[in-house]
């Protein structure tokens, strides 16, 4: 009933994604079609009836487990569906895409890991649970955040306070994630007790951060001045990820991304990993999905006409 739901709404959804026709007959199911596309929706399905124990099955479930049987990881699922780290109320972080499972698997084996990616694809949120589960199990003493303080469209002056004050909305993100995998009073107290840092990539030079968990958000913002003084920084038994979206950068026009320029030349070193994460793997709504994906389509029709 699962795998078929709601008025076989979920069954419906892979007839068409597969192009196979698919039924219950007589306590079977019955997959037709091309060899290929059987022998692919027959692994899915042992998959989705076999693994789908605690999970939805719906759309975007579906997709993750085609995903994984594509890849040919059907063995991994359960690693992959394992979740990442729980919130201070109970509820429990999942991968919901296979490009964020991987994601996840690179921040718990490498030093250093790149995620890049267009927006709602959970880089900066999952970057953050993992924090805070490491925090937990004692492989990191301390946390810390930081972005650049550039500003999308508006004018740092304008706003009021100190520095502190100006750049406090930009790491507003970064805040709300932490106290929700915290909850308020315990990470006021991290905080008050510098076991929790955020602060702006200024204050980061001539520093040596050893046994934290370093994450830069909104790194498509650095220059590669910055982004080599903020790699240089890492210490001693630290983890640091770098995320960032290749499609808003806000630096002046003569000023080249550092985030770019990192990932190329970075790429292949040991112990460091690029996830390139897709449209696909937006998961804060399908429509936030469509909106991204119709930005990429009329920037590409845009450079067509210009060429």
């Amino acid at each position: 009933m699962a795998l078929f739901g709601t008025r076989d709404e979920n069954v419906g959804y892979i007839r068409k994604r597969l192009e196979v026709n698919i039924n219950m007959f007589d306590g079977a199911i019955v997959i037709e079609g091309d060899e290929d596309k059987v022998d692919r929706c027959a692994r899915l399905v042992s998959l989705l009836l076999n693994k789908s124990g605690g999970n939805a099955v719906n759309k975007a479930f579906i997709r993750f487990c085609l995903e994984v049987v594509d890849s040919g990881d059907e063995d991994r699922f359960d690693e992959l569906v394992k979740p990442v780290a729980v919130t201070a109320r109970g509820k429990q972080i999942k991968c919901k895409t296979y490009g964020q499972a991987r994601y996840v698997k690179a921040i718990k084996d490498k030093s250093i890991v790149f995620g890049i990616g267009p927006a709602g694809t959970g880089k900066t949120y999952l970057a953050v649970a993992l924090a805070a589960a490491m925090y937990r199990n004692k492989v990191v003493e301390k946390i810390i955040l930081t972005r650049p303080a550039v500003e999308a469209g508006e004018k740092l002056g304008f706003l009021p306070g100190d520095l502190g004050a100006k750049v406090d909305p930009y790491l507003r993100p970064l805040y709300d994630a932490l106290q929700e995998m915290f909850g308020l009073e315990a990470y006021s107290r991290l905080m008050e007790k510098g076991v929790i840092e955020i602060a702006p990539l200024a204050y980061m030079r001539g520093r040596t951060l050893s046994d934290a968990f370093i994450i830069l958000d909104e790194a498509q913002n650095t220059t590669r001045e910055q982004m080599k003084m903020f790699l240089t920084r890492m210490g001693e038994g630290s983890r640091v990820v770098v995320t960032g979206d290749a499609t808003q950068i806000d630096l002046p026009a003569d000023k080249s991304s550092g985030l770019l320029h990192a990932a190329a030349i970075l790429d292949g070193i040991d112990g460091i990993e690029i996830i390139n994460l897709k449209n696909k793997d937006i998961v804060r709504s399908d429509l936030v999905q469509a909106i991204v994906k119709a930005y990429e389509d009329s920037k590409n029709n845009r450079e067509k006409v210009s060429k």
